[in-house]
C-alpha cells in the first residue's frame, strides 16, 4: 500500500514544483531572509557545558557547594617568573598593576603583594590585626630585597599561593565579579581590558607576564571557536567545490550546487539563532557540516539530470524524472544520516542534544533546498552541451567500477580472507583503546593560553579547582582542635600527591594564628596545642580582621569548611586513582558517622562528565544502529538483508576503532562521536545499492548474478564520488587547532572510505555468496517503498 501510495507521490510533487517555480523560489528566499534575521539571536557559548544531568549526584554536591561558598571557578591569575621584576621600578610596577584590575567593576577583589596583609598580635588589644605587607612603596633595590625576604622566608601563609619559592614567581589573583561569570561582559573584560592592561605592563618592564584561570581559558577558547567557523565554512566549500568541478567540468553545475550549499549554512545559522542556542564547539561544526553532506544531493541530482538529457535530450521530462526517481532515494538516505545526528538528542547532556537537534533538521532541510533548487534553476537555463556531459563517458571512472567487480566477481574467497584478517587485527587494536582524555588536550596546542597553563601548572601545580567539603554536622564543629588534626592530616596527604597543589584551609589561617601569636616566628607555623587552643581562640574571637578571613573557608555557623587544592592536567584513569587515593584518606580520617565529607570542584564534574558522556554515546550508536536496522527492515522487509547491510557498515566502525587502538587514540567524547556521524552517512551507500539491485532483481527475473552486477556498475560511480566528496569534506576539520575536532574530522573521513570500499566490494560479494539464500521472492518480498521506480537508471555512466 505504502509502495502504491509513494509510487504516486514523487511525479505528483515533481508536478507540482515545476508548475510553481517562480513560488517556490519566493518562497525559499522569504524563509531564507527570515532566518537571516535571526541571526541575531546567535550567541557563543560563554557557560561550560552542562554534561552531567541536574539530578545526578555530583552536580547535586557541586551546588549545594556553591551555594554555601559560591563559584571556585572564576579567578584570573597573573604571574612573572623573572629576577628583574624584584627591582625598584618593575616592583612598584606590577603593585601598580594590581591596583589598576581592583579599579575595574568587572573585578570582585585581588589578591597581590600590592594590598598583602599581614597577621599581627596587638599586645595592647589582645587582638590579631591585619597589617598591610607593603607600608610603602620601595625606593631602593635593599627595600625590595627586605620585602621578598619577608615575603619568602617569614610568611608561608602565602607560599603556593601568591609566590613559589623555589623559582621567585610571583603571582596576582584577579576574583571576577561572579554576575558577570557567564556573561559577554567577561569575554570583553578580558579579551580588551585585561589585555591591554597586560601588554601594557610587559612594554614598560620588557617582563614576560603569564596569564590564566577558568574564566581566562573560557573566554580565549570561545574566541578560538568563533575564528574557526569562518575556516571550515570557506575550507569546505573550496574543497567541496574543486572536487565537484573535477567530476563534472562545469562552472554552471558547480555555481548552483555551491549557491544550494550556501543557502544551507545560511539556515543552519538561522535554525540557531531562531532556538537560541549558544554556538559552542560542536553547533559551529553545523555549517560546514551541511556543506559537506549537501554536495552529495547535488551529485546525485545534476547526475541524473544530464543523464537523461543525454538519453532522450528532453528539458522537461528530465526535470521531471530527476525529482520523481531521485527524490525517494535522496529523501531515504537523508533521513538515515539524520538518523545517526538525531540519536544524540536523548542523552541528558544540553551540548549534544543541541547539536543533535540542529544538525538532523538541517540536513532534511538541505535535502529540501536541493530537491527544490536544482531542477528550478535548471529549467530556466538551456540544455547542458556536450562538453558538460563527457563525465559521463570518463574511461578512469570505467576502470575503476570494473575493477571493483572484477574484484567482486573473481577474488571473493580472497575478499573474505582480507576482510576476516582484518576483522582480527581490529579487534586487537580495539582491547588497546583506552577511555580516557583530559580538561585541556583538545584544546589549541599553539595557543598563548596553552602554553601558560603548563606554566601555572609548572610553577603552582594547576589551576582546576578541586574541593572537598567537610560538614562536622554541629554549629562550630570546623574549629575543635580534633576537626582541625583531621583536616591537616588530609592536607598532608593531599600535598603528597604530584598532581595536586598544597590545600588551603582554615587549618592554614589557624597555624597563621599561631605564627602571629608568637610574633611572626615561621617556626611556630603550625597547628596549637590543646593549650594553646584556649588562649589563641580568645585572641582571635577579638579580632573582626580574621573574622573576614575565615568566611573563605568557613561557613557562617562554624559547622561546614572547605579544603581548596587545584589539579594538574591529567588523563582521566590517573585522576580516577588520584580520587579513589583522595577517598581513602577521606575514609580514614573522618568516620562516616559524624562527619558528611564529600569531592567536588570542576576538575571531579569533568571526570564524572566525560564518564557519563561516553556512556550515553554508546547507548546513541546503539539506538542509531537500531533505528537503522528498523529502516532497511521496512525498507526491504527481509530479516536476512537486514543483517547483510549492516556487515558493510558495521566493519568499517570496527576497523576504525581497531586503528584508534593502534594509534593510541583514547576513546573520549570527541572520538566516540565519529561513529554515530559515520554509520549514519555510510547507510546512505548501501541503501542505494540494494534498493538498485532489488530493481535489477525484478528486471532480470530474479536472477541475482546479472542483478549484483548490474546494481554495481549503476551505483558504483555514484558511490565513489559521494565517498570521495564526503572524505575530503571531512578531511577540512583536520586543520583545526582543536583535538577533538581534528580527530573528529580525520577518523570520520577514515570510516567513511573505509565504508566506501566495504559497501563496493564486501556486500556484492556476500549477496552472491549468499546466493541460495537470497534467490527467492520470500527474501527480497516487494518493499514497502519504492525507492527506485521500475525504469530508473540511476546516475548510470556510460
Amino acid at each position: 500500500m505504502v509502495a502504491k501510495l509513494t509510487k504516486g507521490f514523487w511525479p505528483k510533487v515533481a508536478r507540482i514544483i515545476l508548475r510553481n517555480r517562480i513560488l517556490i523560489l519566493i518562497a525559499i528566499l522569504g524563509f531564507t531572509v527570515f532566518l537571516a534575521l535571526q541571526w541575531k539571536n546567535m550567541r557563543f557559548s560563554n557557560t561550560e557545558a552542562n554534561i552531567l544531568p541536574d539530578d545526578h549526584p555530583a552536580t547535586i554536591e557541586y551546588n549545594a557547594f556553591t551555594k554555601v561558598f559560591g563559584e571556585e571557578g572564576n579567578a584570573i591569575v597573573i604571574a612573572v617568573r623573572d629576577s628583574a621584576l624584584f627591582n625598584p621600578i618593575n616592583f612598584n610596577r606590577w603593585n601598580k598593576l594590581s591596583k589598576q584590575l581592583e579599579a575595574f567593576p568587572e573585578i570582585d577583589f585581588v589578591v597581590s603583594t600590592d594590598n598583602l596583609r599581614v597577621l599581627v598580635k596587638d599586645n595592647e588589644a589582645q587582638a590579631f590585626v591585619m597589617e598591610p605587607y607593603i607600608k610603602s612603596p620601595p625606593k631602593t633595590k635593599k627595600e625590595v630585597d627586605s620585602l621578598k625576604n619577608h615575603l619568602f622566608n617569614e610568611l608561608p601563609f602565602y607560599d603556593n599561593l601568591v609566590y613559589n619559592p623555589k623559582s621567585g614567581t610571583i603571582q596576582t589573583i584577579a576574583y571576577l565579579d561572579k554576575d558577570i561569570m557567564n556573561t559577554e561582559v567577561r569575554n570583553q573584560f578580558i579579551l580588551n581590558d585585561l589585555g591591554d592592561l597586560v601588554e601594557g605592563f610587559e612594554e614598560e618592564t620588557q617582563l614576560d607576564v603569564h596569564v590564566s584561570g577558568m574564566p581566562y581559558i573560557r573566554t580565549w577558547n570561545t574566541k578560538s571557536i568563533v575564528d574557526e567557523i569562518g575556516i571550515f565554512i570557506v575550507a569546505a566549500l573550496l574543497v567541496t567545490s574543486l572536487i565537484f568541478f573535477f567530476f563534472f567540468r562545469s562552472f554552471r553545475a558547480t555555481f548552483i550546487s555551491m549557491c544550494v550549499v550556501i543557502i544551507g549554512v545560511m539556515w543552519a545559522f538561522g535554525f540557531l539563532g531562531l532556538m537560541q542556542y549558544e554556538i559552542t564547539i560542536l553547533t559551529a561544526l553545523i555549517p560546514p557540516l551541511i556543506i559537506v553532506i549537501g554536495i552529495p544531493n547535488c551529485i546525485f541530482l545534476i547526475n541524473k539530470y544530464q543523464q537523461e538529457v543525454k538519453k532522450h535530450g528532453n528539458q522537461a521530462l528530465s526535470l521531471q524524472r530527476v525529482i520523481s526517481k531521485i527524490g525517494n532515494a535522496t529523501l531515504m538516505t537523508n533521513i538515515t544520516t539524520a538518523s545517526g545526528f538525531a540519536t544524540f538528542i536523548i542523552l541528558d547532556s544540553d551540548l549534544l542534544k543541541e547539536f543533535g537537534i540542529v544538525a538532523s533538521i538541517n540536513i532534511v532541510g538541505i535535502f529540501i533546498l536541493s530537491l527544490l533548487i536544482i531542477p528550478i534553476i535548471y529549467s530556466f537555463m538551456p540544455l547542458p552541451k556536450t562538453k558538460h556531459l563527457k563525465h559521463l563517458n570518463k574511461k578512469w571512472i570505467d576502470f575503476f567500477v570494473n575493477r571493483m567487480e572484477s574484484i567482486v566477481r573473481n577474488h571473493r574467497i580472497a575478499v573474505y580472507l582480507v576482510t576476516v584478517g582484518v576483522l582480527v587485527l581490529s579487534i586487537i587494536g580495539i582491547y588497546q583503546i583506552k577511555i580516557t582524555g583530559s580538561r585541556i588536550e583538545d584544546l589549541p596546542k599553539n595557543t598563548h593560553f596553552f602554553k601558560d597553563i603548563r606554566f601555572f601548572e609548572q610553577e603552582f601545580d594547576g589551576i582546576m579547582p578541586m574541593e572537598i567539603v567537610v560538614d562536622t554536622e554541629r554549629k562550630n564543629g570546623v574549629i575543635k582542635p580534633a576537626t582541625l588534626k583531621r583536616m591537616d592530616q588530609l592536607g598532608t596527604v593531599i600535598d603528597e600527591i604530584p598532581e595536586l597543589s598544597r590545600p588551603l584551609s582554615v587549618v592554614d589561617l589557624i597555624k597563621y594564628s599561631k605564627q602571629a601569636f608568637y610574633n611572626g616566628i615561621p617556626k611556630y607555623y603550625q597547628l596549637p596545642t590543646s593549650q594553646e587552643n584556649t588562649f589563641i581562640m580568645d585572641v582571635a574571637r577579638k579580632s573582626s580582621s580574621e573574622g573576614d578571613l575565615l568566611k573563605s573557608f568557613v561557613d557562617s555557623t562554624g559547622q561546614t569548611a572547605r579544603l581548596t587544592t587545584y589539579m594538574r592536567d591529567v588523563k582521566i584513569d590517573r585522576m580516577e586513582e588520584i580520587e579513589e587515593d583522595v577517598q581513602q584518606a577521606i575514609d580514614k580520617f573522618f568516620p562516616s558517622e559524624r562527619f558528611k565529607v564529600f569531592m567536588t570542584g570542576k576538575a571531579l564534574l569533568f571526570l564524572k562528565g566525560t564518564k557519563y558522556l561516553v556512556k550515553n554515546l554508546l547507548l546513541s550508536l546503539a539506538l542509531a544502529i537500531g533505528l537503522i536496522s528498523l529502516f532497511m527492515a521496512y525498507l526491504f522487509r527481509s530479516f536476512r538483508m537486514v543483517i547483510i547491510s549492516l556487515v558493510p557498515n558495521l566493519l568499517p566502525l570496527v576497523i576504525t576503532a581497531g586503528v584508534m587502538g593502534y594509534l593510541g587514540v583514547p576513546i573520549k567524547p570527541s572520538t566516540i562521536l565519529v561513529f554515530s556521524i559515520a554509520f549514519g552517512i555510510s547507510v546512505d551507500d548501501t541503501i542505494h545499492f540494494l534498493a538498485k539491485y532489488r530493481q535489477e532483481l525484478a528486471a532480470h527475473k530474479w536472477h541475482i548474478k546479472r542483478s549484483v552486477y548490474a546494481a554495481l556498475r549503476e551505483t558504483g560511480v555514484s558511490m565513489f564520488y559521494t565517498s570521495i566528496v564526503l572524505f575530503f569534506g571531512f578531511s577540512v576539520f583536520i586543520i583545526s587547532s582543536f583535538g577533538g575536532t581534528k580527530a573528529l574530522g580525520g577518523l570520520v573521513s577514515a570510516t567513511l572510505l573505509f565504508a566506501m570500499l566495504s559497501n563496493l566490494i564486501l556486500l556484492p560479494s556476500l549477496l552472491l555468496s549468499l546466493e541460495r539464500s537470497i534467490a527467492n521472492k520470500q527474501v527480497l518480498k516487494k518493499p514497502q517503498i519504492d525507492i527506485l521506480p521500475k525504469e530508473e537508471d540511476n546516475l548510470k555512466d556510460k
